[in-house]
């Protein structure tokens, strides 16, 4: 397996903002969560690929995975056939995506697993465009949402595909759930109150939703693995101590990124809860304001 290097600048930077309280340690998190990976979880990162970019093949296309994580929708990408390019500014994450290439990909030169930043724009423009720029969850985490958003656009080729995903702004909502966050990462103490309070809600909630269902109590949280091949625990604590977090209305990122050549091909939102709005473009040149 090839060695990839990490830039000791940008870690150093990454440490000091996790010695500051600034930033959660996302790759630790990913870490635990591959002890969990197993083949079905897998299969539905593929499936959720598929659905969304509406494919049934990446082969012969160029995937960017910015913000990899775990290395999962790395690894459903491979799977698809693409070249992928990883990269992640948590170097663990790097670890957990360098991981999974052994495990699953050993040998192979249609995977490339980085370290750098989405607010960088010369490692960006280093690597290139791609046919697809991936990045989950990640954008609304750099603490400049917006620039990041902007600094990956010019790595989708015309006619490429962007698909990111964004915390959805619920206004007074995402502010009382900032709040939850802030409390959360006060101190060891308020962590395990604040996360048994809060994860016990929605542990109830899940269950109170299936009963009313007429489905079997923690019904949602047996099958939470059909949600992209995650797992509940840690998507809770991702939630939790995920800082720093900023969100944004559809209609905002839409306006945005149209505004800059690219046209809305797909969109799955979250009826108004707190999760991740979803959103495939595609590169048209065609600047729409």
């Amino acid at each position: 397996m090839s060695t990839t290097l990490i830039d000791s600048s940008v870690a150093s930077q990454h440490s000091a903002e996790v010695r500051s309280g600034e930033r959660f340690e996302f790759g630790e998190n990913w870490r635990a969560y591959l002890r969990t990976l197993d083949d079905t979880k897998i299969e539905e990162a593929v499936a959720s690929l598929r659905r969304m970019l509406r494919v049934d093949s990446l082969e012969g296309r160029r995937f960017l995975d910015i913000g990899s994580g775990s290395g999962l929708f790395s690894l459903a990408a491979h799977r698809l056939g693409a070249s992928v390019t990883s990269f992640d500014y948590d170097p663990s994450s790097v670890g957990c995506t360098q991981e999974l290439r052994a495990r699953f990909a050993d040998g192979t030169d249609r995977w490339a697993v980085m370290h750098g930043s989405a607010l960088d724009p010369a490692f960006l423009a280093s690597l290139g465009t791609y046919d697809i720029v991936y990045s989950w969850g990640v954008l609304h985490h750099t603490g400049r949402m917006w620039e990041a958003i902007r600094n990956v656009l010019p790595s989708v080729a015309h006619e490429g595909q962007l698909f990111i995903a964004i915390y959805n702004d619920q206004g007074v909502w995402s502010r009382r759930w900032d709040a939850i966050k802030r409390a959360y990462r006060a101190n060891a103490a308020s962590r395990v109150l604040v996360g048994g309070v809060v994860i016990a809600y929605w542990a109830g909630r899940s269950a109170l939703s299936d009963l009313v269902r007429l489905r079997a109590p923690w019904h949602s949280l047996a099958n939470y693995k059909r949600n992209r091949g995650m797992n509940a625990w840690h998507d809770w604590l991702d939630w939790l101590g995920g800082y720093p977090c900023e969100v944004a209305k559809p209609e905002a990122i839409i306006f945005e990124v149209q505004g800059h050549g690219f046209a809305l091909t797909n969109l799955n939102t979250q009826y108004g809860t707190m999760g991740c709005v979803e959103y495939v473009f595609r590169r048209t040149g065609r600047v729409v304001g």
